[in-house]
């Protein structure tokens, strides 16, 4: 593998090492920052620079403490993974909740500075859960020192789709309260930032190629299953918006076509079948009393019949609606995520078997499905790293293409 022969500024030597060795590092430093932690392997392909040249750079940079590097496992064996040290630059991720607000600050190189998390009632109006997300990211800035106004900017996670013509929240979404309300121009006045705003599933599918265990995943679907049901797909190595920017909507693709009655207008779709909200009416209704997603998981880790009767359901429901996008796009890996994370295999298996039952066999066969490793947090992990990878893409030194040598 060649090396990158890089476009230099004019009055410079464009063949001088010097140069080549400046622009080659900066290269690896933006892959870092796109990224997150990789491998010197991982680095080399992504760069287009040799093995050698990636090992001369990595020895250069941790000299100069601008990158460290720690042994990993990768692809089974052990390896050295390299990642960028801490930076003056910081971005912060806000994700909306139905009932709950989450800030966290990161640098470029995807390290957590920050994180906080708040309840907001049910139902909450854009307004005043706004007004408590800016004082929440004023407190986190105020703990690690950060001057709120030189942040990066923020990304904004919302459960619902959103219609980027316009970044409105369309009807449909979990928080109606939301719907037709100029959130950007809200966010940006509460908080003295820039922002950008995207669906809450959207986000969770970046955090997973940004912060997970997929980072070098190029198509991947990730399903967030709670009150509502979305999914977020990255295609390419990178996320899908369509025509609209409304992508990912499988909550509301019809599975039952006599089913209930959906929030979105029609019929059977798949969140009146295995939304966490629909879990717990059922066994509410089977226990005659209120109970919350955390009864639900601690009765199915114990054994409940009734309890892993309704997330059977519910999973083999799940799988029949991924083997539909299995079998239009191929992902190489499935995600899911949301808060019946903890429930692991009781959830895995019976998507796993919707998914067999319904997708073409090569295609179930050879697509990982995983629980998601980033919990609560994957949406507002996803929120910062919209921005970071923003901020990343437009300092990137453009050389050319390493394939077109």
């Amino acid at each position: 593998m060649n090396d990158v022969t890089p476009t230099t500024p004019e009055g410079t030597n464009p063949g001088s090492q010097s140069a080549l060795r400046r622009l080659n590092e900066q290269r690896v430093l933006d892959t870092l920052g796109a990224q997150s932690t990789l491998t010197q392997a991982e680095l080399a392909r992504a760069t287009g620079l040799s093995s050698a040249t990636i090992s001369n750079i990595v020895k250069s940079l941790t000299a100069q403490h601008r990158v460290q590097t720690a042994p990993v496992t990768s692809s089974g064996r052990r390896a050295q993974g390299v990642a960028l040290l801490d930076v003056a630059d910081v971005a912060a991720g806000i994700d909306f909740g139905r009932s709950n607000v989450r800030v966290v600050l990161a640098h470029p190189g995807f390290r957590l500075l920050d994180e906080s998390f708040r309840s907001l009632s049910i139902g909450h109006c854009a307004e005043e859960s706004i007004v408590v997300a800016a004082q929440m990211l004023a407190e986190a800035c105020a703990r690690t020192g950060i001057k709120q106004q030189e942040l990066l900017g923020a990304g904004i996670g919302v459960p619902g789709p959103i219609d980027h013509r316009n970044n409105m929240v369309i009807h449909g979404a979990i928080l109606p309260e939301w719907v037709g309300i100029d959130i950007a121009g809200q966010l940006r006045s509460a908080l003295g930032i820039a922002v950008m705003i995207d669906n809450d599933a959207n986000l969770g599918a970046l955090a997973q190629i940004t912060w997970g265990e997929h980072q070098t995943c190029e198509d991947l679907c990730f399903l967030k299953i709670g009150t509502g049901i979305g999914s977020g797909l990255i295609l390419n190595g990178a996320l899908y918006y369509g025509h609209l920017g409304i992508t990912g909507e499988i909550g509301h693709a019809t599975i039952f076509d006599q089913g209930a009655i959906c929030r979105c207008g029609n019929r059977g779709c798949l969140e009146t079948a295995a939304s966490t909200s629909t879990m717990i009416e059922l066994l509410a209704q089977a226990e005659g009393r209120p109970i919350s997603v955390e009864d639900v998981i601690e009765r199915a880790l114990s054994g409940d019949s009734a309890t892993l009767r309704v997330i059977d359901d519910a999973g083999v429901a799940v799988g029949h609606a991924l083997a539909n996008i299995a079998n239009l796009i191929n992902p190489e890996a499935m995600v899911i995520g949301g808060p019946l994370a903890p429930l692991g295999d009781f959830l895995l298996a019976p998507i796993r078997r919707g998914l067999n039952r319904h997708a073409i066999p090569l295609v179930a066969e050879n697509t990982a499905l995983h629980m998601s490793m980033l919990g609560d947090r994957a949406e507002a992990l996803g929120a910062v790293a919209l921005i970071l990878r923003k901020y990343r893409s437009t300092t990137i030194v453009q050389l050319p293409d390493a394939t077109n040598r």
